[in-house]
């Protein structure tokens, strides 16, 4: 969607303008993951108007490859306007218009499969699936099993307001439980699903997916995975679709009754690996979820360690959360790698601010282990 920012903090009936900017749960980690230097498609649709000319350019300019982005003659771009406020206070207000839009008119038979699935990970999101009946019958696709599915990543991403009945907490659990890679904020897992208890609590609501990642807030996150074994992803055959890796499905069903009988037998797990998160000066909230995800999942495509990836996400929603848009340039690879790599007693002293991904530190700077 294209986005409105408020030139000033209030009512959005008072405030007298707004800056133009570009927001969109898996548009957000498409842009993140291709200015880290991964290479990224997103596909979509948007209407045949200046604000679908905004955001394809706009998202391209990231380096993003937006070729598969379909134009609709018919629907407009989505939009929607936002307070200055934090998202976690009562002032905060969000207008959306993408009620009809090209985005919730995706189906499929309008969206090429091929170029989604083409990828070593396939990101999705509970807010597309939320759009419309079309849209959530294309993620229920793309989630299926099959031997031409890649790796999905999955964010749960429970917003009451879209879902147009009460099926909405149980179709995301329907979902997740089909990904592999599942990211889940523990406030919206006690929201959708009722549970409580934390993190391990979550884990046992949902122990099909290889690799489930709650979100704590500011606290931290916990990461566990499946087969005491961590995730690593499939090497690209030529762009195709391909095979996911077998070692982390080992085991693994794909039932979707949560009282599970001995003929589907869940995977074993490990405990839970917990990293806390990192002290920030906080400028707006909005977009660090999906900043998470795509450091997340940027040091996963990297192959590094379990803890690292937690700390690479960390690292990017604090990018995000030190700047007022729904996107920030994420902190560079040499300058994330040193501040991932330190030592826990280091990393837990460390304050981040707005600015702070452009003050590289010199290697000498950061204690490392």
């Amino acid at each position: 969607m294209v986005t409105f920012l408020p030139s000033c903090a209030g009512r959005l009936a008072d405030v007298p303008s707004f800056d133009r900017a570009i927001g969109g749960a898996e548009s957000n980690v498409a842009c993140g993951l291709a200015a880290a230097g991964h290479a990224v498609r997103w596909v979509s649709r948007v209407g045949a108007d200046g604000f679908g000319d905004h955001l394809v350019e706009t998202v391209g300019g990231y380096g993003v490859d937006v070729s598969s982005v379909g134009r609709d003659p018919s629907r407009p771009t989505g939009v929607y306007f936002r307070t200055a406020g934090d998202r976690a206070t009562a002032a905060h207000e969000v207008a959306y218009y993408r009620a009809g839009s090209a985005a919730s008119a995706m189906s499929v038979e309008n969206v090429d499969l091929a170029a989604v699935r083409a990828g070593r990970v396939l990101h999705l999101s509970g807010i597309t699936a939320a759009l419309s009946d079309t849209c959530l019958e294309l993620v229920r696709e793309l989630t299926a099993s099959g031997a031409e599915r890649p790796l999905v990543s999955f964010d749960v991403n429970h917003r009451t307001g879209l879902w147009r009945d009460a099926a909405g907490p149980r179709v995301l659990l329907e979902l997740a439980r089909q990904a592999d890679i599942v990211f889940v904020g523990e406030d919206e897992a006690e929201e959708a699903w009722g549970v409580k208890g934390g993190a391990a609590a979550i884990r046992a609501v949902l122990p099909e997916p290889s690799v489930l990642v709650v979100k704590q807030g500011g606290r931290g996150a916990t990461a566990f995975v499946s087969d005491a074994a961590e995730w690593r992803p499939v090497a690209p055959r030529g762009g195709a679709a391909h095979r996911r890796s077998p070692a982390p499905l080992k085991g693994r069903s794909r039932h979707t009754d949560p009282a599970a009988s001995e003929t589907h037998p869940r995977p074993a797990t490990a405990p839970g690996l917990f990293v806390p998160a990192l002290a920030v000066d906080v400028v707006a909230t909005t977009g660090a979820g999906d900043a998470f995800a795509a450091g997340f999942l940027s040091a996963t495509l990297r192959d590094l360690p379990l803890r690292d990836r937690l700390r690479h996400g960390h690292l990017w929603a604090a990018a995000a959360l030190t700047v007022p848009g729904d996107l920030a340039a994420p902190p560079s690879r040499p300058h994330a790698d040193r501040l991932a790599a330190v030592a826990d007693d280091t990393w837990g002293t460390l304050r981040l601010g707005p600015g702070w991904t452009q003050a590289d530190p010199a290697p000498e700077e950061v204690r490392t282990p």
